[in-house]
């Protein structure tokens, strides 16, 4: 008959199983009792470890290490996946490490799609503009101006007021942006703007002018 598991490391147990639900089907938790040196507890096996299993965490009983948190480091799963760890010296009130817990994240999974985008959004081969399909594209060179005129104030498209679209209204219109055919109902769609609103400002423009 196993023995029965120590009330003392339920909590853990239960975080355990709340990372490893959170992470699912990627993490697995494993929790070592450093009294007895054997593995306590697996939430989401995926290193076909078992309960009771020999921990060899001799190293982590002295008080003195002053060991919390160990990693991330990498090892190498059964499977020939890699895994990504970090451990967790738990101690009692004493401050005696009575545990550890284990996070395992396979990463293989991520390092795959990692590559797929690499490779999707690699620019090696990429050629730059054509000029005859370019040279009279309008909403590119609005959409230049837009973003660095926001960039310098370090605000976002979706956070501005009345009185800052205004402001880009007349910066647009300084660059020249509304010569090209149906600027202003662009300039209206990117800016959440009604169509009027943006006549009205050139209007008041010219008028100023």
């Amino acid at each position: 008959m196993p023995p029965r598991p120590d009330p003392a490391l339920d909590n853990y147990r239960a975080i355990a199983d709340a990372i490893a639900t959170l992470f699912y089907p990627h993490a697995e938790v494993v929790l070592h009792d450093l009294r007895t040196q054997k593995v306590d507890y697996l939430a989401n096996n995926i290193s076909k470890r078992e309960i009771g299993d020999d921990s060899a965490l001799e190293d982590l009983l002295s008080a003195e290490s002053g060991e919390h948190n160990i990693g991330p480091y990498e090892k190498l799963n059964w499977d020939g996946q890699k895994i990504r760890s970090v451990s967790t010296v738990l101690r009692d009130d004493q401050g005696t490490p009575v545990a550890v817990l284990c996070i395992n994240l396979n990463i293989s999974l991520f390092e795959t799609a990692k590559q797929a985008l690499d490779l999707f959004l690699s620019s090696s081969k990429l050629v730059p503009q054509p000029d005859a399909l370019f040279r009279d594209d309008w909403q590119e060179r609005i959409n230049t101006f837009l973003h660095n005129w926001l960039r310098q104030r370090q605000l976002g498209l979706n956070l501005l007021t009345r009185e800052h679209k205004r402001e880009l209204v007349e910066a647009l219109h300084a660059e020249g942006a509304f010569k090209g055919k149906s600027a202003a109902n662009y300039v209206a769609n990117v800016l959440n703007m009604g169509r009027a609103t943006v006549y009205k400002h050139l209007k008041e423009i010219k008028s100023e002018a």
